[in-house]
Order: C-alpha cells, then sequence, then structure tokens
C-alpha cells in the first residue's frame, strides 16, 4: 500500500481522543479501507500490541454474522483489553443495522478509540448527530490528487502535461493503479464502481425502486458537470425522454446522489447580498473516471472538466466552495477557509483577447481585497494582471 500521508496524518492528530469517534467517510473504493490499515499498521510501529486492535471489514463474508447490534456489541466486548487502549476499526460500518446504538455504547469507555468507515452521508453524519451530539470528527477522503496520481504511477514530472492528460480521462481511483492499461479493462472497472455505488449505497439504504430514473440522473449529471441546474429543471428534462416524475422526487434522488459521494454540490453565494441562493446549483462527480466511464471519454467537455478537477482540489485542502455571482458577473469558485477567501476563474486557454476581458472583468467587479486568481493550461510570460495572480493549472494543482 502507498501511504496517503493527508489522511493518514489527519487520523493520527486524533489517536488516543477517546471521547471523539472518528468518521472516515468518502465515495467507496477511494480507499478508506486501506487508509485504516495503513493506520494500523502506523499502531503497530507504536509497540501497540496486535490484541489491541479489533478490526472488522463488514463486506468480508467472514464477519457475515456481526450484521446485528447485538452479535457486534458481544464480539467487540470480548476482545477488549483489560490494561490499556483498544483500537477499533469498524469499516463499512452502515451494513450493520443499529449500529449507531453500539458506537455510542463503546465510546463511554474511555479505553476504547474508536474508528469507522462508511460510504453513504445519511448514515454517517445524519445518524451520528442525532444520537452523538458533536461527539465525532469526521475525516472526508476523495480519489487521488492529481499529485498522489503522479507518485502512485511513479511518473517522471518531464512530462506533467501527458500524466495530466491520462488523468482527466481515468480519474483517481486508487485501485486503477494495479489494473492493465487497457482502456476497456479500466472503464469496465469504474462502471463496476458506479453500479455498486448504486445498487449498495444508494438503492438499498434509500430504498430506491426506480433505477431507471437514477441512472437518467446520473447520466445527465455527468454530461453538465459545472452547469447550472434544480430539480424543476431536471423534471423538464426527464420528460423529453419518455418519463415522469416530480421535483420532489428528483430533488430526493438528487440528495441520495449526494449522501453517496458521486456528486457534490457547489451552491451559488451572492456577494451583492452575501447570502447563498436557493434556486440553481451545480454540481461536480467526484471522480473524472467515473464521468467519463458513464458517458464516455470521447465526449470530453475540456473545460468543465477543468473546473471540476479544481473544485476537487479546493475541497481536499479543506476549503468551503461556493459558486459567485455578483451583479450580472459570475466567478467561478469562491474559496473560503477561516479567515481566508479566495476567487478563481478556471479557464483552458486566455490567450483569446475576449476570452481574458471576460475572466478579468467578472474578477475586477469585485471590490474587495480578497486574492483573485485565473487558473489556465497556458504557461505565459507574466504571472500577474492588473492585481489578479495568472496561475497554471499543473502549478496550481502540485502547489508549485
Amino acid at each position: 500500500m502507498i501511504k496517503r500521508d493527508i489522511y493518514l496524518n489527519k487520523i493520527i492528530d486524533f489517536k488516543d481522543t477517546s471521547q471523539l469517534i472518528k468518521v472516515i467517510s468518502g465515495v467507496r473504493r477511494s480507499g478508506k479501507s486501506s487508509l485504516l490499515m495503513l493506520y494500523k499498521e502506523y499502531l503497530l510501529e507504536q509497540s501497540i500490541g496486535e490484541e489491541s486492535i479489533i478490526f472488522i471489514n463488514f463486506e468480508d463474508f467472514s464477519f457475515r454474522e456481526l450484521l446485528s447490534s447485538e452479535a457486534l456489541n458481544n464480539y467487540i466486548t470480548s476482545k477488549l483489553v483489560s490494561n490499556g487502549k483498544t483500537y477499533i476499526f469498524l469499516d463499512e460500518i452502515q451494513l450493520v443495522e443499529g449500529w449507531q446504538k453500539v458506537v455510542n455504547s463503546l465510546r463511554l469507555n474511555p479505553k476504547n478509540d474508536i474508528y469507522i468507515t462508511g460510504s453513504n452521508a445519511a448514515l454517517l453524519s445524519g445518524s451520528l448527530a442525532t444520537l452523538l451530539s458533536g461527539r465525532y470528527v469526521e475525516i472526508k477522503v476523495y480519489p487521488l490528487s492529481f499529485g498522489e496520481f503522479l507518485t502512485f504511477y511513479n511518473l517522471e514530472k518531464e512530462n506533467l502535461v501527458e500524466s495530466f492528460n491520462q488523468y482527466m480521462i481515468y480519474g483517481g481511483m486508487p485501485a486503477i493503479v494495479d489494473l492493465p492499461n487497457k482502456e476497456s479493462v479500466r472503464n469496465l472497472y469504474l462502471m463496476d464502481i458506479v453500479n455498486t455505488i448504486i445498487v449498495k449505497d444508494i438503492a438499498t439504504i434509500s430504498q430506491i425502486r426506480d433505477i431507471d430514473l437514477l441512472n437518467k440522473l446520473i447520466e445527465f449529471l455527468s454530461s453538465n458537470i459545472g452547469k447550472y441546474t434544480n430539480a424543476s429543471k431536471l423534471a423538464k428534462y426527464i420528460l423529453t425522454t419518455g418519463r415522469k416524475s416530480s421535483t420532489e422526487t428528483i430533488d430526493n434522488y438528487l440528495k441520495n446522489l449526494e449522501d453517496a459521494f458521486v456528486f457534490l454540490k457547489s451552491k451559488t453565494f451572492n456577494l451583492s447580498g452575501k447570502q447563498l441562493m436557493q434556486t440553481n446549483n451545480k454540481y461536480y462527480i467526484v471522480d473524472l473516471g467515473l464521468r467519463n466511464a458513464i458517458i464516455g471519454s470521447s465526449v470530453l467537455d475540456y473545460g468543465s472538466s477543468l473546473e471540476n478537477i479544481i473544485y476537487l482540489e479546493l475541497l481536499r485542502r479543506e476549503f468551503i466552495v461556493t459558486t459567485g455571482r455578483y451583479k450580472e458577473w459570475e466567478v467561478d469558485f469562491i474559496a473560503q477557509k477561516k479567515e481566508k477567501r479566495l476567487y478563481i476563474q478556471v479557464s483552458a486557454s486566455i490567450t483569446d483577447q475576449n476570452t481574458l476581458n471576460r475572466e478579468l472583468r467578472s474578477l475586477k467587479a469585485i471590490d474587495d481585497n480578497y486574492p483573485k486568481l485565473i487558473l489556465t493550461m497556458d504557461r505565459l510570460p507574466y504571472s500577474d494582471l492588473e492585481g489578479i495572480r495568472i496561475v497554471n493549472i499543473i502549478d496550481f494543482l502540485l502547489d508549485l
């Protein structure tokens, strides 16, 4: 296993905080289980004995008899050590009926240090928030960043543009690294992820029966990443496919797709009124490889794909990200973290004067002193234009 230090270090920071349950969340197969294994290796290196670690993967058939709350509680309590702490790892916990009460009960013992993973936000945040009243911390895991992609594939930095193009096509699901370098094989694997998410993380948990409608929404959102939409517009689109559905149903399905971490919603912030707008949102997919497997890489929308990559990178860097509206102008991203704020425009190229003027106009219209950036694939002889930084996208992703 290749270390993902950005996430491993976050978990290490919360070691021995028994009062908090550590929730590691993210889309299926983004590396949550491997992260737990890496953390287990770290504990062993710290001279913590194997007997002090309980590790249960609920997708492992050998633990099939622990899928009820009573059986799970009895098993874990029988394994607790009498001296020192017990580190309890519960992987894909949402498969256990009534797991919340078990976890809450175990948390009451200060000698237990609990770590759980799951692939559905509705179970992990909603249920925990109700039962535990903030006694947990969530660590969100995303597919590989471009920097991690280079490390995982052991790629040379001399061919960054070529590597970036591969990243745009295949995305950052970690297991892709171990597959043959054939588009058909990788697409088959990625579609298997999509189908598993639909069945296990959405349909089963949310008791959805209309899989056809769900697939139509997935295809539409995958084809329109970074474009404004809402449930009403989607209902009209569904009507053109020969189906009929209410805005309420579509709203629920969109929420299900967000809960499964497949699509991430970027809300719109009105900079004039200083408030979130309720009408239109943008949706980005958690991994471009999944998007390309769903609708085909031959229809790759380069500009929207670049936006998608930047949006995910900002989330990895723990920014709160919205789309900005200022009077009649739009800003691709407002990235906020505590007192820090960035205004960002993303453009494949700004060598065309009209494109450059458009991107500058939106940023210059904002009358505050927070940093403003244009991210582009161009490599230009200047890095600043009228007080606005011009940064190459690859440099930004690698923090160069």
